[in-house]
């Protein structure tokens, strides 16, 4: 038995018989007054201004110097981020651009 469909065969399987039904009238458009057209401008939505949201804060305070065990200074600096790793790297990082020895003393939130 041979289970080989045409193409004609199998698109009447899949849509249907498209042969049998009757094209609908064509759309013929009706005629507009151009007074009764009317045009809204469009305008851009508002924005609502949102509150500053809390930002959390930690204050790291850490010694720095320039000579190996000499004079040291203590420096703060103050991160936005509750991670405490996050804010020793990045006072260490503002630190090591002025002094060559940092060491961090603490992290406290502010």
């Amino acid at each position: 038995m041979s289970s080989a469909l045409t193409e004609e065969e199998m698109r009447r399987a899949l849509f249907g018989d498209t042969e049998t039904s009757n094209p609908s009238a064509p759309f013929v458009p009706k005629e507009f007054s151009a007074d009764a057209v009317v045009i809204h401008p469009l305008k851009a939505p508002v924005r609502k201004r949102v509150a500053k949201a809390f930002t959390p804060r930690l204050r790291v305070v850490l010694r720095v110097g320039n000579e190996f065990e000499g004079e040291t200074f203590e420096m703060t600096h103050e991160a936005d981020t509750m991670s405490t790793l996050l804010a020793e790297q990045e006072a260490t990082k503002a630190a090591r651009k002025k002094f060559r020895y940092v060491e961090v003393v603490s992290v406290k939130p502010r």
